[in-house]
């Protein structure tokens, strides 16, 4: 039976996006493994404006049902002061009834950044994605030192998942070891997600 990895992500400028397709490319070079991309749509200020129901380009707009159908979870933002983007925080905001019924206990769950300046956040940014993870029950997962490109990264990379240094304009080009970090921890994802699906059944 096919493992199921939700890769969720708001993106801008297009970085946390690119980042997004790399941990996919990771979980599917798992055997058993299919990543389902799905992004989120801006929040608006303004109450009675509503986002098209498809996206002009990218993956389609994440649904409650995308998250309580995964096997694991790798969730993505671009930073705002340190913290995720609104509409990652909106989307979590919807998931009370999974959390009343323990929907996503267990699963394993990850999390990626990209932030326009080099110490703007992305491990405060990491671990504000996670709070809610924990919340849920869900099992947590970074990138480990035996990861050779976390030694070397001059850009992007962190323990606390994948990231990417994207400059003031969101122009800078993802460095190989940034791609290399997201594809290990898609993998890593995708292993473990299949390991405890094995368990359970």
């Amino acid at each position: 039976m096919t493992c199921r990895i939700l890769v969720l992500y708001y993106s801008r400028t297009g970085g946390t996006r690119h980042l997004a397709e790399q941990i996919a490319r990771g979980v599917e070079s798992c055997a058993g493994a299919a990543a389902v991309l799905r992004s989120l749509p801006p929040v608006s200020t303004v109450c009675e404006a509503t986002a098209s129901a498809v996206p002009d380009d990218g993956a389609p707009y994440a649904e409650l049902d995308d998250l309580a159908d995964c096997d694991g979870l790798a969730i993505g933002s671009p930073t705002r002061f340190g913290n995720m983007a609104a509409p990652v925080k909106h989307f979590l905001d919807q998931t009370g009834a999974m959390w009343l019924s323990a929907a996503l206990v267990g699963r394993p769950a990850c999390a990626f950044t990209s932030t326009g300046s080099l110490h703007g956040g992305q491990e405060s940014t990491l671990l504000s994605m996670q709070l809610p993870l924990l919340h849920h029950g869900m099992l947590i997962l970074g990138l480990p030192y035996s990861e050779p490109a976390l030694a070397s990264t001059r850009s992007g990379g962190t323990p606390y998942g994948a990231s990417h240094f994207a400059g003031s304009e969101g122009k800078q080009p993802h460095t190989e070891d940034e791609d290399t970090l997201c594809r290990a921890l898609g993998k890593r994802l995708a292993e473990t997600a299949m390991a405890l699906k094995a368990v359970r059944q």
